[in-house]
């Protein structure tokens, strides 16, 4: 019996899945992904969309926050970027989908990286303050700019499949099929990444910054890269929402959205595309549990209704502060842990 794995081969080591239980384990989950939306009711159809988005966002802060070590306050208006692009591209110019989800999430690169080029100099607080600033920014000039934007009147984007068409409505099961493909391609193209000679120089600006630079590593230029990259994914979470929801606001993509994010990723694990996913489904499921939880209570407690939001900032609240005291890296490392038990028993220690 072999207990642990050991590779023969550079293929071996290199390859993302190791061992067949881990390939079978894989195979499940896509399956479960492929099969789930043709027994789902709309209700959950919902919630797994919004977990797709969430995904897509949480992952693109992952790799500035958790493999770059860029701390960052501004995801919502980032997403504000994505989400107002792809809409006004729609909107004005009659622009397909296929043409203004990728538009969306390239102009938040190119705004992701002018708002980087402060991160040579600052770090830590210092950071997360400019990032924060970097929120208020995009949205006052999203909030004031009424020529182009609306000002703070919403957007009514429009699914437009080719140009000149005309606009479809797309239910949660179509859409569900769109948000999935590109959650994956993010998932899968994020965990490459990080097999790459950029990928590695994140993490070596993410671990020491100083001893990076002496082995050659360009840290103005990899920082900026990673903030572009960041934002990328970022901007496409903003415009997949644009055209879900096809109403677009700046009151969806406040500050509290950029605090959502990141205590997706802590809980998830920072570092971990993984964690990643694993927070995502853990903060929108939370959520929606204590409200199927409060329904059920209603009868006993009239006031419920009143009290479920308050119960739920405090919940959110609670599990953060109880993740970063007993489990910091999150729940990729608890999953991990029981992983690891598995495969090397019966000698676990």
């Amino acid at each position: 019996m072999e207990s642990g794995i050991f590779h023969s081969t550079y293929e071996k080591d290199m390859a993302l899945r190791h061992t067949p239980i881990e390939k079978i384990r894989l195979a499940l989950v896509i399956a479960l992904v492929l099969v789930f939306p043709f027994f789902a009711d709309n209700y959950l159809l919902n919630l797994a969309n919004t977990i797709g988005v969430v995904v897509v966002g949480a992952v693109g802060l992952n790799i500035l926050t958790g493999f770059t070590g860029q701390i960052s306050l501004g995801q919502g208006a980032f997403m504000a970027v994505g989400a107002y692009t792809a809409a006004l591209l729609s909107i004005n110019w009659g622009a397909p989908m296929w043409l203004t989800i990728p538009a969306g999430a390239i102009s938040t690169a190119i705004i992701g990286a002018i708002f980087g080029i402060p991160s040579l100099r600052l770090k830590g607080l210092y950071l997360a303050i400019a990032t924060l600033a970097a929120q208020e920014i995009i949205l006052w000039v999203i909030t004031h700019w009424d020529a182009v934007t609306g000002g703070v009147d919403a957007l009514n984007a429009k699914n437009i499949l080719w140009f000149g068409g005309e606009s479809h409505y797309f239910s949660e099961f179509q859409f569900y099929w769109i948000i999935m493909g590109f959650a994956a391609l993010t998932t899968m193209v994020t965990v490459n990444l990080f097999r790459t000679r950029i990928g590695r120089a994140f993490i070596a600006i993410r671990d020491q910054d100083i001893a990076a630079e002496v082995m050659g590593i360009d840290l103005f230029k990899y920082k900026v890269l990673a903030f572009a990259t960041s934002s990328f994914f970022v901007g496409l979470a903003g415009a997949l929402i644009a055209h879900w929801r096809q109403i677009v606001t700046w009151e969806r993509f406040t500050i509290e959205t950029s605090i959502f994010y990141l205590a997706v990723i802590i809980i998830g694990g920072l570092g971990s595309v993984s964690g990643s996913i694993y927070g995502a489904i853990f903060m929108v499921l939370l959520p929606a549990i204590l409200n199927n939880i409060g329904r059920s209570l209603k009868g006993v407690i009239p006031a419920m209704d009143v009290l479920i939001p308050f119960i739920q900032q405090a919940v959110f609240g609670l599990v953060i502060i109880l993740f970063l005291i007993l489990e910091p890296e999150g729940i990729a490392k608890m999953w991990k842990n029981v992983r690891d038990y598995f495969r090397l028993w019966p000698f676990s220690y």
